[in-house]
């Protein structure tokens, strides 16, 4: 054995001190918990709004002869750990398992087993008296004796020192059976049977503790029935549901062996737990048959893995359920004795809880399971704030995924960048553009003045993150590569996290992808995978799945996935039925914290099943992270407050709508699913603007959004332009506040990337159009264009008047700079305006906005944030004019500046500056035909002619 694997296992079987106190005190140890309020802080002295406390917690520990009270701590496990520890200082209690040598760990375990069976044991409340008590009371052959599988199941020491003795016996059940057998010969207390997995004690236990177990037998007998799984070994063989009868004085495990066919409950072996560790949720099987060997046949056990004759009757499904060898059919059963009471515990298990347990071994499962939204929720895309992100954050969510699949908890190195890194990248970025030639020519403009940022924005340090993943055994399977900076540290490990599961999503979806293809796979997001002892460590899942088909928990919306690409509400596989309610013009945008409530239903085609499988009264998420499918959030886009609509879907996987239908599962389980869909029943009912939109209305009335559209109007009226067109124009806000401004445009048009933010556009533009209340307007033509506003299109050369309004800040520095070159160069309005924030102005913005409980308290630290949580730079204003006046400069426009939100004489200026450029030359020459082919990069997303 490997001398670090031993250590490795030495170190995790070393008890807690909470656990060394209970071996030594038992229930005379109280702990007693208290609450610390401590104040947090203020960064603000003199600050009259009172600040919030948060809660520690302090544990008193009393034993019998002394008092320890332990510091304050933000969780309760800790305070208890801690005041444990002070414990067993002041007692010199060392733990005997730490660092044992494997031969050590053998003697520890027979000594552990003459413990178990003693009589002071049976006066304790550990689980396994529950089995004593059984076997106390038989009559036969069977008197007094213990399976072995009953003590893997009770006793975790037991189990750790298994793992002393070989860490590869945490994988393997029969390995741990066969340790404990041994170590029942080497003990003379108690002894095992020749055959099977037996042990009882070697003399009799006395009268009186035999009287005092019956009696409680005696107490506690009745009938119970409860339902389990069974899982049959031939990966062909579908699953069913089991009844376990335990009447009267019937063993459980008896019955088990019973429905799994074996000779007796000496044949039966135990996984561990699965699921929560209060639960009793464990898989049984059968022992396989073990060629004749000596009397000593632990050596035949321990190389159960490279036996090749047990391979066929591996159960490929339950192993990877458990992340042990379970061989045979196996029974999936919550049943069994616990700490918190000396009655049997049970539990039914139903499809749906195996559906589910296979759901949280996804990526994104857990995601799903913890929003109660299976068939709505899907891991966001982006993690933009903490306030933001609904249920488990996304490195607690890596970390449950590592526990599930058995492997070690993810390693998060974070590195703080020095700031003048980040800006020696961007100057090289700006150097490196065909078009970007600041430097020199800013100079000369500007009196020496360059571009360089600085002040307290440039100042501040960011951060990265580098997540490793490694096996049990310490081996690296996964290095995920920091390739984005963050301004907080948190940020920094929860990107980093989310980046790990979504190429782990990814990858679920395309299982039967190459050894070699799997390495480049992960180099596309900057993952490098150590592909074989990737492979090896989800060699059981690829072996479920095998090399033809994928996880059979595919996300819901994988039959749409083109659907957001298309421009229609009808989209393949999914169709949006009639709009009920009136409109009350506040539609859930981009960045929106959107409340909806849902129910899906299954329904057959031309036959009576519509049975509901999902519901949720209220479910929050925001739109444009990708929290939830596909086509649930183009139909909550398209729908106001109040509003609701149906609209259907092709049906995702059977396992997936199993792991939804809860109580309906065992129902649905039995009947073919065929011409079947899911009808979606959705209803709007609140929207949160996103946080630039909120700060900017508690301060300005009418918001610096209707300002900005004002700011338009007015130059398009003095410029008398007839064309228009939007850089950016997002979901149409500007376009569409045209329709209530008497203007002097006659075609208007929106260029923008998101085709989802084009479809609502659209929308809200015809539907102005089509309102005969909306003042005749003169507008003739309407067109919306899919592209990068850094491509050039002629068909949008030498409009009259070019808008592009808090647009920029959402791109990188050097696109922005980009973007001036070419809107100025190539598509020459006659008149540009820009605007952006002002990010002098934010510290204004952000006291005047309502606290919010749920907000990072490290937002409230360090430089001022920006205005929203996707702004890639805000610019001060001395940035601005001079991005400004050197894009003026070189293409021949003037520019002036103004803005809106405040005054632009009073310090800190406008809280939304505006530069608006003129084409110096009012002539602008026509294209020839002898001049190169036209460029139409742009897709027609919509189009609207008057009188067609």
């Amino acid at each position: 054995m490997d001398a670090q694997q031993t250590t490795a296992a030495a170190a995790a079987a070393a008890l807690t001190p909470k656990a060394l106190i209970h071996q030594k005190y038992g229930t005379k140890a109280c702990y007693k918990i208290e609450e610390v309020q401590q104040s947090v802080d203020s960064t603000c002295p003199g600050l009259v709004t009172p600040q919030q406390s948060r809660c520690l917690y302090r544990c008193y520990l009393s034993l019998p002869e002394f008092t320890t009270t332990s510091d304050a701590f933000p969780k309760k496990k800790d305070a208890e750990q801690s005041a444990a520890k002070m414990a067993i200082e002041k007692l010199g209690i060392q733990s005997t398992s730490k660092n044992l040598t494997p031969q050590e760990a053998w003697d520890e375990l027979a000594t552990r087993l003459s413990v178990l069976f003693s009589e002071e044991f049976l006066s304790s409340s550990h689980p396994l008296v529950g089995h004593f008590r059984v076997s106390l009371g038989r009559i036969g052959d069977h008197f007094g004796m213990i399976p072995v599988s009953a003590i893997v199941s009770c006793d975790v020491k037991v189990n750790n020192l298994c793992k002393v003795i070989n860490p590869n016996s945490d994988g393997d059940p029969l390995l741990v059976s066969s340790y404990i057998r041994k170590a029942a010969k080497m003990s003379d207390s108690v002894c095992s049977t020749d055959e099977g997995f037996l042990i009882r004690k070697s003399g009799s236990y006395s009268p009186n503790i035999l009287q005092k177990l019956m009696n409680h037998a005696l107490c506690t007998r009745c009938s119970v029935q409860i339902e389990a799984i069974h899982i049959p070994f031939r990966d062909e063989a579908q699953i069913d549901i089991v009844t376990l009868d335990f009447s009267d004085d019937q063993y459980y495990m008896d019955e088990i062996s019973q429905k799994l066919r074996s000779r007796d409950t000496s044949q039966i072996l135990v996984s561990r737990t699965l699921g929560k560790a209060s639960s009793e949720m464990k898989l049984y099987f059968s022992a396989p048959e073990i060629p004749a060997a000596p009397s000593d046949c632990v050596d035949v056990f321990s190389k159960a893995e490279q036996n090749d004759h047990l391979e066929p009757v591996l159960n490929k499904r339950a192993s990877y359920l458990s992340g042990q060898r379970i061989y045979g059919d196996a029974i999936l059963a919550n049943v069994g004795y616990t700490r918190k009471s000396s009655d049997l515990f049970y539990e039914d298990v139903s499809y749906c809880t195996y559906y589910r347990m296979l759901l949280s071994k996804v990526p994104d499962g857990h995601y799903k399971l913890f929003r109660e939204a299976i068939l709505a929720a899907e891991l966001p895309a982006v993690f933009t704030a903490r306030s933001n992100w609904k249920g488990p954050l996304p490195r607690d969510l890596l970390c449950t995924f590592c526990r599930q699949h058995w492997l070690s908890e993810p390693i998060f190195s974070v590195k703080m960048v020095d700031p003048s890194e980040s800006s020696c990248k961007l100057l090289e970025a700006c150097k490196s553009s065909k078009l970007l030639r600041l430097s020199e020519e800013i100079k000369k403009t500007n009196g020496g003045i360059g571009v360089t940022i600085d002040g307290d924005l440039g100042k501040s340090s960011t951060f990265t993150c580098e997540v490793k993943l490694l096996s049990r055994k310490q081996v690296l399977i996964l290095d995920s590569l920091s390739d984005a900076t963050y301004k907080k540290e948190s940020d920094a490990i929860q990107n980093a996290a989310l980046k790990v599961l979504t190429w782990l999503k990814k990858y679920f979806s395309q299982l039967d992808m190459s050894i070699e293809k799997l390495s480049s796979f992960g180099l596309a997001d900057n993952i490098v995978i150590y592909s074989a002892n990737f492979s090896k460590e989800f060699a059981t899942l690829l072996s479920i799945c095998g090399p033809e088909q994928n996880y059979p928990m595919r996300r819901c919306g994988a039959s749409g996935s083109n659907f957001l690409d298309q421009p229609h509400i009808k989209e393949k596989g999914t169709s949006l039925l009639k709009i009920e309610g009136p409109d009350s013009g506040v539609f859930p945008s981009h960045g929106s914290l959107t409340c909806i409530s849902y129910v899906v239903t299954l329904i057959r085609k031309e036959e009576p099943l519509k049975e509901v499988i999902e519901r949720n009264d209220e479910f929050e998420f925001e739109v444009g992270s990708g929290a939830v499918i596909n086509q649930l959030e183009v139909s909550a886009t398209q729908l106001s407050v109040n509003q609701s609509a149906q609209f259907t879907i092709e049906l995702p996987s059977r396992d997936l709508i199993l792991a939804a239908a809860a109580e309906s599962s065992k129902r649905l389980s039995h009947l073919s699913l065929n011409n079947c869909f899911l009808e979606y029943s959705i209803k709007v009912l609140r929207v949160t603007e996103p946080l630039e939109d909120r700060m900017e209305q508690a301060l300005f009335s009418p918001p610096l959004s209707k300002q900005r559209v004002e700011f338009a109007v007015r130059h398009i009226n003095a410029s008398h332009s007839t064309t228009l067109v939007d850089f950016g124009c997002g979901s149409g806000s500007l376009l569409d506040s045209l329709f209530e401004h008497s203007t002097t445009l006659e075609k208007i048009v929106g260029v923008d990337i998101s085709c989802k933010s084009l479809t609502r556009a659209a929308k809200l533009i015809h539907s102005k159009l089509s309102m005969k209340s909306v003042m005749e307007p003169n507008i003739r033509s309407a067109v919306l264009y899919d592209g990068s506003i850094m491509d050039f299109d002629s068909r949008l050369y030498g409009f009259g008047i070019g808008t592009c309004l808090e647009v920029i800040e959402h791109m990188e520095e050097d696109q922005a700079c980009l973007f001036g070159n070419v809107v100025l160069s190539s598509f020459c309005p006659e008149l540009l305006i820009v605007s952006t924030p002002n990010y002098e102005y934010n510290p204004i913005l952000q006291r005047s906005s309502l606290p919010n409980k749920e907000d990072d308290p490290e937002d409230k630290s360090g430089p001022c944030k920006f205005r929203n949580h996707d702004h890639k730079f805000e610019w001060t204003r001395q940035q601005f004019e001079q991005w400004s006046v050197d894009l003026a400069g070189r293409h021949n426009y003037s520019v002036e500046f103004s803005g809106v939100g405040g005054s632009g004489d009073v310090e800190p200026g406008f809280a939304s500056q505006i530069a608006v450029f003129r084409r110096r030359s009012l002539q602008l020459e026509k294209k020839s035909s002898t001049d190169e082919e036209p460029s139409h990069p742009y897709k027609v997303i919509w189009e609207w002619n008057k009188g067609s």
